[in-house]
């Protein structure tokens, strides 16, 4: 079982940019690949970014691509998401999420992850 805590959310102007940072306890998460997905009030949850277990497959929703970087360190048990540009959409709660011990690349699809984190809410004023 693995523990997974978002931090680093907060109110920031439009333009701004916010870390998140996901950190897992509990079992080492450096075989699975993670994700982030958020979820905007009145929305469904959708994908953001997610990485593989080796950092060598990296995906980005078509709406953050060019302003979020994903990013991890195995050594750390933590997760990275650097939010750059940020605009009133980006407005929600952002998930960190766990896709156990997958080998090989990364998946964008919300029901293959298996751990969850509960939210931190990231609130972008214009």
């Amino acid at each position: 079982q693995v523990q997974l805590v978002e931090s680093g959310g907060g109110l920031v102007q439009a333009g701004g940019s916010l870390r998140l940072t996901c950190a897992a306890s509990g079992r080492t998460i450096s075989r699975d690949a993670m994700g982030w997905f958020r979820q905007a009030p009145g929305k469904e949850r959708e994908f953001v970014a997610g990485i593989s277990w080796s950092s060598s497959t990296i995906y980005y929703a078509n709406s953050v691509k060019g302003r979020f970087t994903i990013s991890r360190d195995n050594g750390k048990n933590t997760v990275y998401l650097h939010m750059n540009s940020l605009k009133s959409e980006d407005t929600a709660v952002y998930y960190c999420a766990a896709d156990y011990f997958r080998a090989v690349g990364v998946t964008r699809e919300e029901y293959e992850y298996d751990y969850w984190g509960q939210g931190t809410q990231v609130t972008v004023s214009s």
